[in-house]
């Protein structure tokens, strides 16, 4: 059990610090620029905006440029900056520590999947791990995401219950669904993995009763792809590290 447990923290600490990497690198610069255009400092079809409009943009950098100016104490000044530095610094702290803690629930989940797996018979090796990674990101992340999108900020949502609801659901069946589909012995047993799987998705996700959204589409395309394509590596690191650590126990 301590091996179990130590195995688990370790490989979803490195999880965790791989994907805050990705993050950084992939992600959040789709984030800041969507709080951009939350924040207005950007408009979407800012190209067709009008003279007023144009005007009111100009007019709106011309006041941040003058806050540097005499009307501003130095001091003043330096602690925004410097307010600004430690706010950013406190979000990517809470952005390593969040996806390491979620990485290590993750792990701990995997190892205890693999470990019953392993008293039933079921001898797992370093590509099987990997698999087993990306079948936890399609439970948690990809099926989830074919009714639920990763959001933008500044994006509307159906309500928050009715979303957490429906993803623990989907979450659920797919791991239900993909373990009957890929162990079980008789048709029947593989038949009813697929009818698990496709059963959230048959009662359907919230939905919005009208689409809109102040950041562009192709914003959050391109951030809804790329959260996607963090998952799926991480979580095929994931599945190949817990195994690894894991089976490296003297006892098995």
């Amino acid at each position: 059990m301590k091996h179990m447990l130590s195995s688990a923290l370790v490989a979803g600490f490195a999880a965790g610090l791989l994907c805050a990497l990705l993050q950084f690198l992939l992600v959040q610069p789709k984030i800041l620029l969507a709080e951009g255009y939350e924040s207005g400092e950007l408009v979407h079809f800012q190209g067709i905006a009008s003279a007023e409009e144009r005007a009111a943009a100009i007019d709106h950098a011309a006041h941040d440029m003058d806050m540097t100016g005499a009307d501003v104490p130095a001091e003043e000044v330096g602690h925004q900056h410097g307010a600004g530095a430690e706010t950013g610094a406190h979000r990517q702290a809470l952005t390593v520590l969040f996806a390491v803690l979620t990485y290590c629930g993750y792990a701990l989940a995997l190892v205890a999947g693999m470990n019953m797996a392993d008293q039933v018979g079921i001898k797992l090796g370093l590509s099987q791990g990997i698999l087993w990674g990306l079948a936890g990101f399609l439970a948690f992340q990809l099926m989830p995401a074919l009714g639920l999108q990763p959001d933008l900020p500044g994006t509307p949502t159906t309500d928050l219950g009715a979303r957490q609801v429906w993803w623990a659901a989907t979450a659920a069946a797919t791991v239900v669904g993909l373990w009957f589909a890929a162990y079980g012995t008789a048709i029947w047993q593989r038949a009813a993995g697929i009818i698990i799987l496709a059963a959230p998705h048959i009662w359907g996700a919230p939905e919005l009763a009208s689409f809109g959204g102040i950041a562009p589409p192709e914003l959050a395309a391109s951030f809804t792809a790329r959260s996607l394509a963090v998952g799926m590596i991480t979580w095929g690191v994931l599945g190949g590290l817990v195994v690894t650590l894991w089976r490296s126990d003297p006892a098995k």
